[in-house]
């Protein structure tokens, strides 16, 4: 067997390394490359019996042959530099449609749609909606600063953290900084929409994974983070699910000369004088000059015996589905039209903030918001292509505001009636219920996987099922901050290369990278 798959390798293989890395999730393969591909003997130790963590595509439901992308789904952060620099065969792929959202207006069905290329059809939309041409041409004015202000941000994520005035500076486009990083986003969208359901639309985006309030400066960092990526902001489909990206990280992190070993959970990290050891779970040692660590900043200080950074708490329910056909909607628009970009549910602003506040009062919310996504209208390669020539598609369901705390107690009992919740919200849109859709296996199973934060937080370590590790920070140092990559620890030798890292969150590879940087900057 090959050392660098074998699980049990490190027991026999020599045990001192250029650099260990602890996770084996895409971000830990970013860092491994690099530092491989510099020279360094980089081995990825990963508690788990596969590689991947929350980057991975499951069979699902056992007699359907779909490959789901289970946990993260979709690919905007990832920079095109590192796919080029370290030669990924891997693409994503565009989406015809940006979002559509129903809704219900004198006694009749409709829904906003939004092309991801502005055009006529979502200009009609808009003025159906709202009876004039003002809510789509502020709808415009304001995605087209973002866009300017993306495009110059984004490739500062992958060099060290400015301080905060050089990069407005830098950026240069005061109005725009003033609204997303020093005052409440939600303040910006208040004033410059009308519509409460264009509202809503917008100001998720600075809701996915996070509780909180449109007026609190978290929801900034959370909009800043999915409006940015690779200059454009754009969310696209990683084709062949989000497990093709692992498979092609591990293939150049092996060819490259990194040793991946599962099954090798560590248990304690103790830092000497010149490295770094790391006791695993059975009571073997590593040594090494540097850790990386793609776990939670949560879990390393857990292992090095320190006291844990506090943060947020998970925020979503995750429902996944194999449908027989996709659901036919009251507005009578073509289902292959509303789920072909994020299918938003019960998401205007006023309903958004109410289903906070019933969160934060300690109860699932009465109209749960929700958006959907559907991985096989823009890729059908993850299913069978005799499922695909019957009419299947995958839907992935998230639910906002569904903090873990409403789990912690009767948590069986809970996710029935966040699922319920879900689906009561959903189905005021459908023709015929979600659940008459659902494909059914020969034993009369419904295709359906429910996942609170706590059950994420027991499949994949993430404290109280944060998707971000931690909160998002913002993509700069403060002013008395120290130079660094935004990686860096209280310990010299000990980095953070996962989405707990300053500029980390989402599947982006750019933690990975600056923590690899890091440690070769300190080699020169």
């Amino acid at each position: 067997m090959n050392p660098s798959t074998n699980p049990m390798s490190i027991k026999t293989a020599a045990k001192k390394y250029d650099a260990v890395i602890i996770g084996a999730g895409h971000n830990g393969l970013v860092a491994a490359s690099y530092l491989a591909k510099a020279g360094k003997r980089v081995l990825v130790l990963e508690a788990n019996d596969e590689i991947g963590g929350a980057t991975t595509s499951v069979r699902t439901f056992p007699e359907f042959d779909a490959r789901l992308s289970r946990y993260s789904y979709l690919i905007s952060l990832f920079p095109d530099k590192i796919i080029n620099d370290l030669g990924l065969n891997f693409k994503s792929i565009s989406r015809r449609v940006s979002s559509y959202t129903p809704y219900s207006s004198g006694g009749h069905d409709k829904g906003l749609y939004v092309s991801r290329i502005w055009d006529e059809k979502t200009s009609a939309s808009f003025k159906a909606l709202t009876g004039g041409d003002n809510e789509a041409k502020a709808w415009q004015s304001f995605y087209g600063e973002i866009s300017e202000f993306a495009q110059r941000i984004a490739p500062t994520l992958l060099r060290p953290l400015s301080r905060r005035s050089e990069l407005k500076k830098r950026i240069g486009l005061p109005k725009v900084w003033d609204y997303l990083i020093e005052n409440p986003v939600g303040e910006i969208i208040a004033k410059t929409f009308q519509n409460d359901l264009t509202r809503g639309v917008i100001l998720t985006d600075a809701l996915i994974g996070t509780f909180t309030s449109a007026y609190s400066m978290q929801a900034n960092r959370c909009f800043l983070y999915h409006l940015i990526g690779n200059g454009t902001g754009e969310w696209k489909v990683p084709a062949g699910g989000m497990g093709a990206l692992i498979r092609e990280l591990e293939r150049v992190a092996k060819s490259s000369g990194v040793s991946i070993t599962t099954n090798s959970r560590a248990t304690q990290v103790h830092s000497e004088k010149n490295e770094i050891a790391i006791t695993l779970e059975d009571g073997s040692k590593v040594n090494t000059r540097y850790l990386l660590s793609n776990a939670a900043p949560q879990v390393l200080a857990k292992l090095r015996g320190i006291n844990p950074p506090t943060s947020l708490e998970g925020s979503q329910l995750k429902i996944n589905m194999l449908v027989t056909r996709l659901p036919e909607l009251k507005s009578g628009v073509d289902s292959q039209d509303a789920f072909a970009g994020t299918f938003h549910i019960n998401e205007s602003f006023t309903q958004l903030e109410s289903a906070y506040q019933q969160a934060e009062s300690g109860r699932i919310p009465d109209t749960l918001p929700l958006e959907i996504y559907c991985h096989t209208l823009t890729d059908p390669s993850i299913l069978n292509p005799s499922l695909h020539r019957e009419g299947y598609h995958t839907l992935t369901l998230f639910g906002i505001h569904t903090p873990a705390a409403l789990f912690d107690e009767h948590h069986d009992k809970q996710r029935a009636i966040a699922l319920s919740s879900a689906f009561r919200s959903l189905n005021e849109y459908l023709i015929d219920p979600i659940e008459s859709v659902l494909a059914r296996s020969s034993s009369g199973e419904l295709a359906l996987e429910v996942k609170t934060p706590l059950d994420i937080e027991t499949a994949i370590g993430l404290p109280r099922g944060n998707i971000f590790h931690r909160d998002l920070a913002f993509p700069f140092r403060e002013e008395e901050e120290v130079q660094g990559w935004g990686v860096e620890t209280d310990d010299p030798r000990i980095f953070i290369c996962g989405a707990g890292a300053k500029r980390g969150g989402g599947v982006s590879g750019i933690p990975g990278h600056n923590a690899a940087m890091a440690v070769l900057a300190k080699e020169t």
